[in-house]
């Protein structure tokens, strides 16, 4: 089963240097570690919030807002897909991730990814 391990953080301004170094050689251990067992899928950081830009659908229309589309405590920093066994494997990846990726610790949150029957995605491809 796919799953996609989303790491949230607090944004804060004051983050050390040497920690941020720590934690992204943290991220850097956890995806050699996760690609030398062959479940690695995808690993990406995100930029922080202030470069967001959120489409929102009003009255037929799309309106266009610089920014995150909601006021959080945490914020998405970044992602992993992971192909795992079962959902107790995903736990034991999450638990070796780091959330202090934007200043601050956070959280893991683990969602299984839905899975397209093959036929739809043979037609996806054409299209």
């Amino acid at each position: 089963m796919r799953y996609m391990l989303l790491v949230y953080s607090k944004e804060q301004a004051s983050a050390y240097p040497e920690s941020m170094q720590q934690i992204a050689e943290t991220h850097r251990l956890v995806m050699a570690e996760a690609s030398q067992k062959g479940i690695l899928e995808g690993a990406e950081p995100l930029r922080p919030t202030t470069t967001a830009t959120t489409v929102r659908p009003q009255h037929g229309k799309s309106i266009v807002l610089d920014g995150p589309f909601a006021e959080t405590k945490e914020q998405l920093a970044g992602y992993y897909i992971l192909n795992c066994k079962d959902l107790d494997e995903a736990i034991e990846w999450a638990k070796k991730i780091p959330t202090g990726c934007q200043g601050a610790e956070g959280c893991i949150e683990i969602r299984p990814l839905l899975e397209k029957p093959a036929h739809m995605m043979v037609e996806a491809a054409h299209h």
